[in-house]
């Protein structure tokens, strides 16, 4: 008799939350009006909702599960594994019918069978995984007759071997956030099914408020036992933490894979499984990756597939302008580009199962600190032949940076200098393709936006890059300190919070309401853009504000109307903080415009004449300085 493996549940979300809904479930009719896709009623509520497996459909409704936890996505397990054919079972109550399709690349529903049931009835069907290259899913609906009629359980599972059986370790790099890692852990022991599965749990702890010191610590870990690892040093980043749990799980035999997790997330148990058994069938040894749901708004995705632009070396969202998506507003059935598989370049290590074969060939994270770790080790992998997949029905919920601006703060540094080190080791065009143009085009806003701050750490980030690869290491456990502290000597990082502290404008205490329509524009294009960035450097390089102008703000800013291509109009400004917190007074200063311009330049046309010397060294030092010798003296420090 053939054994059937399971490869995803049919779960359901049980925290009485009707936003999550929608990802669980399609309980909504739908039709075209005007060429919308408009909801027209609604068959089934949060109540209905029964335990993480059952879900009543009420008498007379029909329920879809095309929905992103519940549906199969049949592209990817035929593209990336052995999977060629998969088993609907679905375990009913009362009397009704199940329904069943597909679809193809282009979002186009197809009818594949129906089988009717009544009492307690088990419906199975046999479905190939042999059509689906471009992209389609499977799924199923439920229509309820004159009474309600219970889904008591689903699984699709296959008879295809597992190609690697070993189990997973978690790797949490967490720094001052010990309730989120505590709820994480109580989720996960809430699941016997997956941690079964658990080899260990690493928190690499790298703050001062220990999750060992939350209240309803002690008694998960004991309830977890050895299963459960804390282990503690100094703050090393996101990649310090996560390569330590790398190195960690390389000396766990039981682990084949390692899943790296963010501290500030909600998990869903059965995307860690669901991500485990896709890595186990893949035909080769393959980067898993989730997908990253906004925490504070949980049915809006951030991104389906994240690739590098090659041009310019910067990272991107595939269908960039649809996305963050609501799944409240427009549904799998509804939302066609979900249907087309979709091939990244990397995944967010908020949430991504590597396999211990690709570290024990590529080696641990690049010691980045923050920022491009995630995106320089995909690209890393691939070169060894091993790829990336952010794969759908895989998730959890993270908080978002919507209301952040890292581009501006202490992590300009690493935005910037990670940038050039994975551009150096990996860039295939010549001199990087467009990136120094790019970056010297990035330069230039911000000090037209006078932030004077940003360009200053994005300097030191380039004088950095030229000093070697032999820095990343040594800066590691001393660099964000130093960054934070050289903040107190520029007037735009001091957070007006009070009315005291805030100074009148010349226009009064008001904000400056821009034009109608311009909040949304992206700015001049094309030649109005030359003209308008000749006579903006022009008026920074050649005027000096007014008195008044150094004394009070000419203007005060909301965040959204404080563009690039508005602020530089201006010598001062107060403008409002990303996270609406308080204000920032931003001052223009000719003689900073100057130097900085000159230096921009400078170390652009530097880094450019030997590129391919430092791309050299970069690549020659990567083995090293990502392996685990290296990284353990990091480690000690």
């Amino acid at each position: 008799m053939t054994a059937w493996s399971t490869l995803q549940n049919v779960v359901f979300s049980t925290d009485g939350d009707p936003d999550v809904l929608p990802l669980y479930a399609d309980p909504e009719t739908w039709t075209q009006i005007g060429g919308e896709t408009v909801r027209i009623s609604e068959n089934a509520h949060i109540e209905d909702v029964l335990s993480r497996s059952s879900m009543r459909i009420p008498a007379g409704r029909r329920v879809s599960f095309a929905s992103y936890f519940n549906a199969f996505p049949a592209s990817y397990w035929q593209h990336w594994s052995n999977v060629r054919s998969v088993r609907l079972s679905v375990t009913t109550t009362g009397i009704g019918t199940v329904l069943v399709f597909r679809s193809n690349s282009q979002g186009i529903q197809q009818s594949v069978t129906s089988r009717a049931v009544s009492g307690t009835s088990e419906t199975v069907v046999d479905l190939p995984v042999q059509s689906f290259g471009d992209g389609g899913w499977y799924w199923f609906d439920i229509v309820a007759e004159s009474e309600p009629v219970v889904l008591e359980h689903g699984t699709w599972s296959t008879e295809a071997d597992e190609v690697v059986t070993g189990k997973v370790s978690l790797g949490i790099t967490t720094f001052n956030k010990p309730d989120y890692c505590v709820e994480t852990l109580a989720t996960l022991e809430s699941s016997p099914e997956l941690l079964s599965e658990i080899d260990r749990i690493f928190i690499v702890d790298q703050g001062n408020q220990r999750v060992a010191d939350e209240p309803s610590y002690p008694e998960l870990a004991g309830r977890l036992g050895e299963k459960l690892e804390i282990i503690t040093q100094s703050n090393l980043g996101g990649s310090g933490g996560f390569a330590r749990s790398m190195a960690e799980t390389l000396d766990r035999p039981e682990s084949d894979y390692v899943l790296l997790l963010d501290d500030d997330v909600k998990v869903e148990p059965e995307s860690i499984l669901r991500a485990l058994r896709f890595a186990r069938h893949s035909r080769r040894p393959t980067i898993v990756g989730g997908h990253m749901f906004d925490l504070l708004d949980r049915p809006v995705m951030h991104a389906f597939a994240e690739v590098i632009d090659p041009v310019p070396f910067v990272w991107q969202t595939q269908f960039k302008d649809h996305f963050p998506h609501d799944f409240r507003r427009s549904n799998l059935r509804q939302t066609r580009m979900i249907h087309a598989r979709m091939d990244s370049d990397y995944n967010g290590w908020w949430f991504c199962l590597i396999p211990t074969a690709v570290i024990r060939e590529a080696g641990l994270a690049l010691p980045a600190f923050i920022k491009w770790d995630d995106a320089e080790y995909s690209l890393r992998a691939r070169e060894h032949g091993f790829p990336t997949v952010s794969f759908p029905g895989a998730a959890l919920w993270h908080v978002s940076w919507i209301d952040k601006d890292d581009a501006i703060d202490w992590q300009a540094y690493f935005h910037q200098r990670n940038r050039f080190v994975a551009g150096l080791l990996h860039s295939r065009h010549k001199r990087g393709g467009k990136l120094l143009k790019d970056s010297r085009r990035a330069d230039l806003k911000h000090l037209l936006s006078m932030q004077y701050y940003a360009v200053t750490l994005r300097h030191q980030a380039l004088r950095d890059v030229l000093s070697g690869p032999e820095h990343m290491h040594e800066t590691m456990p001393t660099q964000l300190g130093e960054l934070r502290a050289q903040a107190k000597d520029f007037r735009e990082k001091k957070v007006l919070r009070s009315d005291d502290e805030t100074p009148i404008t010349h226009r009064g205490k008001q904000v400056y309401m821009a034009p109608s329509g311009t909040q949304q524009t992206k700015g001049p294009r094309g030649v109005p853009l030359v003209i308008y960035t000749v006579k903006m450097i022009a008026r920074h390089w050649l005027r000096e504000p007014n008195a008044q102008d150094r004394e009070q703000p000419q203007v005060e800013l909301a965040k959204r109307d404080a563009t690039w291509f508005r602020i530089p109009t201006f010598d001062s400004a107060l403008v409002s903080t990303a996270e609406g917190s308080g204000k920032v007074w931003y001052l223009r200063n000719r003689r900073t415009f100057r130097r900085m311009l000159r230096e921009s330049i400078r170390l652009h046309e530097e880094i450019g004449k030997n590129w391919d010397e430092l791309s050299g060294s970069y690549k020659d030092a990567l083995p090293r300085i990502t392996s685990v010798d290296e990284w353990r003296k990091t480690f000690e420090k």
